[in-house]
């Protein structure tokens, strides 16, 4: 189920696309927003055991979501669980969109990250039919796992107009040949279901990657891309997230864009704009008031000259 706000607006919004983590109404403390159906993780504080939303997770994540302050710039948001489109958990794919798709798996086969990245291209099937919506003007938001299902979902559909990574780390922004930060053997070992079973071949074999995640970055190119760390978090190694944008930069500006206008790592809560624009910011493994500041003003350098 599809949670939308817009702006009171004569004509066609921009909007900004993701995922919730607990449901619809984990984002906002509104009482008539129904408690999702789907699977949610387990919560301790939102008193979730049983992967199955509760009253105490209304409104749990309001800071991560500043609504109003999203409207007010003129933007609109689209959210949805991201377990509605697929459990984040060993089901063997048997709860799901997979569900959908043929089930003679093989070591090819789509992990959940695919999967979800799937479902963000259905929600922009609907969108380009949503009269208010201006589909030419949809971001792509994730954070963590779901930062590197934006920039997977980012690649795979152009519709997209911009993609924001927050904190997505290995296997997202972050280079994984730098073998820093999360282990691939702890990934392989607690989630390999995001992943092909292929992935799994190089655990401990990182150098014989035949790619690295600039290049997905790249293969987003020439639409603009947003990457951002957090200066605590050291599981999604920022310099390797911030390495990614230098990497993929030729790849733009071989595309006549701007490019990565950056080659060291900037000062903390000093964003660097350009077709992909970075910052690291202050503070721990989180989405903050302060990262959507930055991404809306990114959005309005990007949308303007679109307009342009």
């Amino acid at each position: 189920m599809l949670l939308i706000y817009l702006p009171r607006s004569s004509k066609k919004v921009p909007v900004f696309l993701g995922y919730n983590f607990y449901g619809n109404q984990s984002v906002t403390n509104e009482p008539d927003i129904t408690l999702t159906s789907g699977w949610v993780r387990n919560n301790k504080d939102c008193k979730i055991t049983d992967h199955k939303a509760t009253e105490a997770s209304r409104g749990a994540f309001v800071p991560m979501w500043p609504l109003r302050e999203i409207i007010s710039r003129g933007y609109g948001i689209v959210t949805l669980n991201y377990g509605d489109i697929e459990p984040d958990d060993r089901d063997n794919f048997q709860n799901g969109a997979q569900l959908l798709f043929d089930q003679h798996r093989d070591s090819t086969s789509w992990g959940k990250i695919s999967t979800w990245a799937w479902g963000l291209s259905r929600v922009m099937d609907y969108l380009e039919t949503n009269s208010k919506v201006d589909a030419q003007k949809v971001a792509i938001i994730g954070h963590s796992r779901l930062g590197k299902t934006a920039l997977w979902a980012g690649a795979s559909d152009n519709r997209f107009a911009l993609v924001i990574s927050n904190n997505s780390g290995r296997v997202g922004a972050a280079l994984t040949k730098r073998i820093f930060g999360e282990p691939l053997e702890f990934m392989h070992e607690a989630i390999p279901y995001w992943f092909c079973d292929n992935f799994g071949k190089y655990t401990g074999k990182e150098n014989l990657l035949p790619v690295d995640q600039h290049e997905l970055i790249a293969l987003i190119a020439p639409r603009p891309v947003y990457v951002a760390s957090a200066e605590e978090d050291f599981w999604a190694d920022p310099k390797g997230e911030f390495l990614s944008c230098v990497n993929a930069s030729p790849v733009f500006k071989l595309l006549g864009k701007e490019g990565f206008p950056a080659d060291t790592m900037p000062p903390l809560n000093h964003p660097v704009i350009g077709t992909i624009g970075y910052h690291i910011r202050t503070g721990k493994h989180d989405v903050t008031p302060y990262d959507w500041q930055c991404y809306m003003n990114f959005a309005d350098y990007q949308f303007s000259k679109k307009t342009n």
